[in-house]
């Protein structure tokens, strides 16, 4: 079983033990404002292997790799100037550019799937200071068996990873619960790969440029997230839900009851106050939770497509998608 170690009583104790078992080639488990990461060395073949292993993951699907500053991911991508005003004004924090491997990059090519590009962000909060530590970008998928709904505390990964890796380190609840927000510079514009923590919105405001909603069906697998069944519980999801059917455990948005909730197997609501940021940080534990009810299917009422709601939406629909 995991060891867990709360970084907030002795955080010197947690960089200690993270960087032993990082130096064994095995994966941690990571608290950063998204989720919670199941971390490896991203410059060793045999450590990136065993994130795959422990998470079940298709080998075709890339890996964020995780710096601690822009001199270290200067070291691993080429920056065009419009993608490094998006990381001197958003990070450390829940944006991810996907830029083109640099000639001196020690990625190993397992964590960018043998692509030409790689997907980067500078993390925000403890998981920094690993990285700082170790010396070299961590590769940090969300701590979870691959597809699942992702983790947003060290109880989550626990739950699910707790066999099969060897630490945890606890910083309690994410801030923000979503997976970051990835975006790609191309031919001078903005496109969006999977929205997330950032409001894409944020990114036209600072940039003055719209930023683009290209088709994804059916498109290469050049980020996380972009598979279509993603996110899934044990039970079938159904979305838009304007009543309630027998045996469903309701999700819904806001404090307007919808028909039938009170003959739910169980209701839960992302924010009764109507509010998206609050509504993205319990998702994943809500459903978690709407899951573990033994619910025969989970049911979303409407939740507002603006702002967060775009995130919330590509998360929820994932998780609707047939299963493969």
């Amino acid at each position: 079983m995991a060891r867990i170690i709360d970084v907030r009583r002795d955080p010197d104790e947690a960089i200690a033990a993270a960087l032993d078992v990082l130096g064994r080639r095995l994966p941690v488990a990571i608290p950063t404002e998204t989720v919670y990461g199941l971390a490896a060395d991203a410059t060793e073949a045999e450590a990136v292997a065993r994130i795959y292993e422990v998470k079940g993951r298709p080998r075709f699907n890339p890996l964020i790799a995780h710096v601690a500053d822009l001199a270290m991911a200067e070291q691993h991508a080429v920056f065009d100037p419009l993608s490094r005003q998006l990381a001197e004004r958003f990070w450390p924090g829940p944006l991810t550019l996907v830029l083109p491997l640099a000639q001196t990059s020690t990625i190993h090519p397992l964590a960018t799937a043998g692509l030409d590009t790689v997907a980067m962000r500078m993390p925000d909060g403890f998981s920094r200071r690993v990285i700082a530590a170790l010396g070299r970008p961590l590769s940090a998928p969300s701590a979870n068996t691959s597809g699942r709904i992702s983790p947003t505390s060290a109880a989550h990964v626990d739950a699910d990873l707790g066999s099969r890796i060897a630490l945890i380190l606890d910083a309690g609840p994410c801030v923000v619960g979503l997976e970051s927000t990835i975006v790609k510079v191309e031919d001078g514009r903005i496109r969006l790969l999977r929205p997330g923590g950032l409001d894409a919105t944020e990114i036209e405001a600072v940039t003055g440029m719209a930023v683009e909603r290209p088709e994804t069906a059916g498109a290469a697998i050049v980020a996380p997230g972009m598979l279509a069944s993603h996110y899934a519980p044990d039970a079938p999801v159904r979305l838009e839900a304007s009543h309630v059917e027998p045996g469903e455990a309701l999700i819904r948005f806001g404090p307007e009851p919808i028909a039938g909730e009170e003959h739910a197997h169980a209701v839960f609501n992302l924010s009764p106050g109507g509010n998206l940021r609050e509504a993205a940080a319990s998702l994943f534990d809500v459903m978690k939770q709407a899951d573990a009810t033994g619910a025969r299917r989970i049911a979303f009422g409407p939740i507002p497509r603006h702002g967060l709601g775009e995130a919330i939406h590509d998360r929820i629909e994932r998780a609707a998608a047939p299963r493969p």
